[in-house]
């Protein structure tokens, strides 16, 4: 369900549900705490996420639209006087367009009065390697041309630099799926540059991210990784493994690599963990989001906020081959999915996944790693430069 370059008894009656406020794009939860979980249909269900349906809307696949959360909570701040941008670029984003974008951003970035250092990646990781060994400034601005895995590289080499975090990062959007630019409301190479010249800034949300370094069968030791978009585990992960093999189809690579996935219909099962609720059992698919799109701009979490402390987690239970095209069919009608009543929406500030063999982990759009897992949330961790509101 994504690719590279978030529940109901008498406690549950306390969520998501009671708390709606009349403006349509506004959503707010409280955080009880979880109960002890099982995969079955006899144990104890931990608290999760109710969505109010949007009714507005016409109903698709037999549901409204949910009405989404706001993608920040916290007001922006203004740009301060930062003169100085490291311009990290991956050539290879956007169907190799990456260099000749990343050129025109410095341009245009020295017109606006800066000054540039860039960047250019030769490898998957490189940009780690790069942007940790950077010496930088207090002040100065971490630019990335490229798409939500050349982000996530920049943010994870600045992390390992400068562990306290607060820097401030800048996206100009040149990848496949783009979904952070998405959220970020960043559409257009000037748009992007103009934000992180004269723009706001906002607060992002980043989860600490430790498992297994390589995919099944060529692990090697253990990698931490800083994501800002998802973590996905089980058919989203065996999906966009095809997908890559599938590069030359585009965007569209993805919706045929979930439907190989899908008719595959492998088993699997994992012992999930949520802020210290265990819950074990076979499971489809673990969509866990900081931001609400993924992909090739699927609306994944509706529940998802960028700034809000927590991430989400969407668990699809086991499902039938024709459950899973119904929900992936109510995804692409615009997160009708929550829904579905195989599906489960949680907020959450640490989270493990153990299997029994090691499974897949994608991360921000880019298949690295395989389980055990471990997540920790990091609240407003970074900055990030967004266009200023109208």
């Amino acid at each position: 369900f994504q690719a590279e370059d978030g529940i109901r008894d008498s406690v549950a009656s306390r969520g998501l549900g009671d708390v709606y406020k009349r403006q349509q794009r506004r959503f707010e939860t409280k955080h009880p705490p979880l109960l002890s979980m099982s995969n079955d249909d006899s144990g104890p269900n931990p608290v999760a996420l109710s969505f109010e349906p949007d009714l507005s809307t016409k109903k698709k696949k037999g549901a409204h639209k949910p009405i989404y959360a706001e993608v920040f909570t916290q007001k922006p701040e203004k740009a301060r006087a930062n003169a100085h941008v490291h311009l990290f670029v991956n050539p290879f984003a956007g169907k190799r367009k990456g260099r000749a974008i990343g050129e025109r951003v410095k341009v245009l970035l020295e017109e606006g009065g800066k000054t540039v250092d860039i960047h250019f990646s030769d490898y998957s990781g490189h940009l780690i390697e790069i942007s940790q060994g950077v010496h930088a400034s207090s002040d100065d601005i971490f630019a990335v041309v490229g798409g939500d895995g050349s982000l996530s590289e920049v943010i994870t080499g600045r992390m390992n630099a400068q562990p306290e975090g607060g820097e401030l990062f800048a996206l100009i959007p040149a990848g496949t799926g783009n979904s952070m630019a998405n959220d970020l409301r960043l559409t257009t190479t000037e748009q992007a540059v103009q934000s992180l010249v004269n723009g706001a800034r906002q607060n992002l949300d980043l989860a600490k991210v430790e498992m297994v370094n390589g995919l099944p069968g060529s692990e090697n030791g253990q990698t931490v990784r800083y994501s800002h978009n998802l973590v996905t585990w089980g058919l989203g992960v065996d999906s966009t493994i095809k997908a890559e093999k599938m590069r030359w189809m585009g965007p569209m690579r993805y919706d045929v690599g979930i439907l190989m996935a899908i008719m595959a219909n492998n088993r699997r099962h994992a012992t999930l963990t949520i802020d210290g609720a265990e819950m074990k059992g076979d499971y489809t698919l673990f969509l866990i989001q900081n931001s609400q799109t993924g992909g090739s701009m699927l609306p994944l979490a509706p529940g998802a906020s960028l700034d809000d402390g927590m991430m989400d987690i969407g668990i699809l239970k086991k499902m039938t081959r024709r459950d899973v095209l119904k929900a992936f069919g109510m995804l692409k009608k615009e997160g009708r999915h929550v829904f579905h009543p195989r599906v489960d929406y949680h907020k959450f500030r640490n989270l493990s996944i153990k299997t029994p063999a090691p499974a897949a982990i994608n991360v921000d759009g880019e298949n690295i790693g395989s389980t055990p897992l471990n997540m920790e949330v990091l609240p407003s961790a970074i900055q990030i430069c967004v266009p200023r509101s109208e």
